[in-house]
């Protein structure tokens, strides 16, 4: 994908420069969280008995479709024009992202889609460990979708929202907001269905 007309000088290096830029002003805005959560204010539990393993399985789907729709409407929200241009166009800059684009945001932005992770665990129990491991989950998942990844005709295509439909988002802008899945994109009108002729491989191959 390097070879692609808009793929930007150095860009993977100014992606890393933009994250490491965000980071800490993403960390002092997430700090009130996690300070409420040593203080004791969250549902996060540790003892597996408290709740049940009934309980600990159906939280996960329950985490991510509750997180999933929760960034779908803040991600739409920040491509509202009257914010667009000062928190989400940075990103947007990347119209082939890499990996590396992942977490190359303006600080307010990469801080407010993250608020459905903190605030779900203040309003519904979550096991201590497992939440734990949905973060490390889905900052996996935000890495994998930003690969330019065109792969089409796959068995969950329509469910999830993977690399090619995020990789819409950043060729079209206005499409395919969802973080996990396509439901929250659907009942918006913003879902836009992968297509092998939208890959934009094509483009590179045009030159070849």
């Amino acid at each position: 994908m390097m070879r692609h007309p808009r793929f930007l000088e150095n860009q993977v290096k100014q992606e890393i420069q933009s994250s490491l830029r965000a980071f800490p002003t993403m960390t002092l805005l997430t700090l009130p969280w996690f300070q409420a959560e040593v203080m004791g204010y969250s549902k996060l539990y540790d003892n597996v008995e408290e709740y049940g393993w009934a309980y600990i399985v159906l939280s996960v789907p329950f985490f991510l479709l509750f997180t999933d729709y929760g960034i779908y409407w803040i991600h739409r929200l920040l491509h509202h024009p009257s914010i667009y241009k000062t928190f989400h166009k940075s990103h947007h800059k990347w119209i082939i992202p890499t990996p590396f684009a992942s977490h190359a945001f303006h600080p307010v932005d990469g801080y407010l889609q993250s608020v459905p992770y903190y605030l779900f665990i203040f309003i519904f129990p979550l096991h201590r460990r497992l939440y734990l491991g949905l973060y490390v989950l889905v900052n996996f998942w935000s890495i994998l979708v930003h690969d330019s990844d065109m792969v089409t005709g796959h068995a969950l295509e329509k469910v999830m929202n993977g690399p090619a439909h995020h990789t819409l988002h950043h060729l079209y802008f206005t499409v395919n907001y969802g973080q996990y899945f396509t439901w929250a994109d659907r009942i918006g009108g913003s879902y836009r269905q992968p297509e092998s002729s939208l890959d934009p491989m094509l483009e590179i191959k045009k030159q070849s």
